[in-house]
Parts: C-alpha cells; sequence; structure tokens
C-alpha cells in the first residue's frame, strides 16, 4: 500500500511537467510520447532548442528544466535514430511500424486522437 501511494505521489507530481511539455511543445507539432525516444537523444534535443529542426523553439529556465526532467523521467529505451538530430520520423521503430508516409509528423492524419497521446489506428 505505501508503494502505491508513493506512485501516486510521483504520478501526480509529473502531471503539470507533462501538462507543460503537451502545452510547449504540442504548440507547434503533436508532442510526442517520450517514450519513442531514449533520454540521450531528450537531452540533446533540449540542448539545442534554439535551433530545433530550424526553428527557435527556446524555453524560459524554469519550462526547461521540468520538461528536461519529464523528458528523462520518462523516455523510452529504444536505440536512438541515426544522424545529427535525432529524429523520431527516422527511428526504426517508427520506419517499420509506419513504413514510408507522405507527411510523418501528421499523427493525426491516422491517429484521431494523436493530441491527446492516443496513437491506436482505431
Amino acid at each position: 500500500m505505501r508503494a502505491l501511494g508513493l506512485g501516486l505521489l510521483l504520478a501526480m507530481a509529473a502531471f503539470p511537467a507533462a501538462a507543460d511539455y503537451r502545452s510547449e511543445c504540442g504548440s507547434c507539432h503533436v508532442a510526442y510520447p517520450a517514450r519513442l525516444l531514449p533520454p540521450a537523444s531528450w537531452q540533446q534535443l533540449m540542448a539545442g532548442l534554439d535551433r530545433h529542426f530550424g526553428s527557435d523553439a527556446s524555453l524560459d529556465a524554469r519550462a526547461h528544466e521540468e520538461i528536461s526532467r519529464y523528458l528523462a523521467a520518462n523516455a523510452g529505451r529504444r536505440a536512438p535514430p541515426p544522424g545529427a538530430e535525432p529524429r523520431i520520423t527516422a527511428t526504426r521503430w517508427f520506419l517499420k511500424e509506419h513504413g514510408v508516409v507522405k507527411n510523418p509528423s501528421n499523427c493525426i492524419a491516422c491517429h484521431a486522437g494523436a493530441e491527446q497521446g492516443n496513437y491506436d489506428d482505431d
């Protein structure tokens, strides 16, 4: 029971960071699930927000720290994608799952619930 309570507290503490992540990152594109990249890839992306895929996506210090911690805590274990800038759409998993798609970052074209974090095909 004690472990359940601790888990609930940790989940509640992460909620504002998850909301910040969805709000900040989701303002320009779908906020991809953190589990789709390993921690090192998220660290690399967060370190280069001033040149994030050709755009300046800089954050204030508080948001940067909070979102960085959220991504590190929820990152996946998949192998990082090849290339200088980690792209989820270039991972082996993504390419195997989706094949060649016209606009791989337009998740909502096939996943109607993507903006809410639901990537089911149904």
